[in-house]
């Protein structure tokens, strides 16, 4: 594959600091754009008014990096294949811990309902992250450099996603091979459209009212976050409850469309509809005190928002960092969850966090 800036390494800005790039290009792989050759790092959302083409991800806690790279061309045809450094090794299947086992997920469940009944919140996604050990050397012993392309290239073949996603900038701290299904916020000029999920079964068969409820909840509570920021009467859903089809389960999911106020942002965008109501719960301000409460630790990319931004364009989009994994700390990550309502079983809602990890943690172990 060709590569730009082939002459002199060219610096990496934080701030003012220029840190010269000693290793292979940083890339961005979302739909049909790769981008590369990292100039600068910000936390400040700002920069995505300001101009270039950016890398974004904010964590479900609110932490932000973004990434703006030199160049933009169409992907390769090949995908993320062409961007590998070789066939994927993934962990063993047998070697992956979740932050809550089935007891304590049940058990978190089973107090959301005694705060749904005492009035305190009315939906609580509920969330557990999976981690295991990377291997440790190849098969002659060398060490084992996280490849986030190759992982990405068998999610691909196993797994396609509307909002697939491969995004590998060390010096940034990212390296994630996302196959989200989930918009989360899409712009083109002063237009933002959102694509909520509630409802997950392995057939239609398997969505119940209790779905629909869930859904209906987050679609309101997605048109109040993009009220705060959009014209007076220009928030619509022209789609509720749709059906779509993934591999291995189905999702009802609907649209909210906005029109942005004069003057609004990406950082005023950002400020209003994070972290994403579908993943956090109603309202979502108890939501996520209960979700401090019941959680052991922070969920990072995991139901955050990824994504791109053309700051000259004026367009972008950010998925929901579901069916997504990241490396850190010499592990593979991901995480699953569900939402637990007043209906809910907790036993229930345990088994649709293994639906939703069942297929895809298989494909990182293959």
């Amino acid at each position: 594959m060709s590569r730009t800036n082939l002459g002199a390494p060219e610096p990496v800005v934080r701030g003012s600091a220029a840190v010269p790039r000693s290793r292979p290009p940083s890339y961005l792989l979302a739909g049909e754009r790769l981008a590369t050759g990292v100039v600068e790092i910000s936390d400040d959302p700002a920069v995505l008014e300001r101009g270039g083409f950016w890398a974004v991800v904010v964590d479900f806690e609110g932490a932000l990096r973004c990434v703006r790279f030199a160049d933009v061309r169409p992907a390769p045809a090949a995908g993320a294949a062409a961007l590998s450094r070789g066939p994927w090794r993934g962990p063993d299947a047998r070697s992956w811990a979740t932050s809550l086992d089935r007891a304590a997920y049940v058990a978190g469940a089973t107090t959301i309902r005694e705060r749904i009944a005492a009035g305190d919140v009315y939906e609580v996604n509920l969330c557990r992250l999976l981690s295991a050990p990377l291997p440790p050397a190849g098969p002659g012993g060398e060490p084992v450099e996280p490849d986030p392309a190759a992982l990405a290239a068998i999610l691909a073949a196993g797994n396609p996603a509307p909002y697939a996603l491969t995004l590998d900038v060390p010096e940034a701290g990212l390296r994630i091979a996302g196959a989200s299904p989930e918009l989360f916020l899409a712009r083109d000029g002063d237009v933002v459209h959102s694509g909520p999920i509630k409802g997950t079964g392995r057939s239609v068969r398997d969505l119940r009212d209790k779905d629909v409820a869930e859904n209906i909840m987050i679609v309101d509570l997605v048109r109040n976050d993009l009220g705060r920021v959009a014209r007076t009467g220009s928030v619509a859903v022209p789609a509720l409850c749709a059906v779509e089809h993934h591999p291995g389960l189905v999702h009802l999911v609907s649209t909210v469309r906005a029109r942005l106020r004069s003057g609004v942002g990406w950082p005023e965008l950002l400020e209003a509809a994070c972290p994403p109501g579908s993943v956090s719960g109603a309202p979502k301000s108890s939501a996520l005190r209960i979700i401090g409460e019941l959680e052991p630790g922070p969920r990072g990319p995991y139901c955050g928002g990824i994504g791109w931004v053309d700051a000259d364009s004026g367009r972008g989009w950010l998925s929901v960092g579901i069916r997504t994994f990241w490396f850190g700390a010499d592990r593979l990550w991901f995480g699953t969850g569900a939402a637990v309502t007043w209906g809910s079983d907790p036993l229930g809602e345990w088994h649709e966090t293994e639906l939703k990890a069942h297929r895809l943690v298989g494909l990182a172990s293959g």
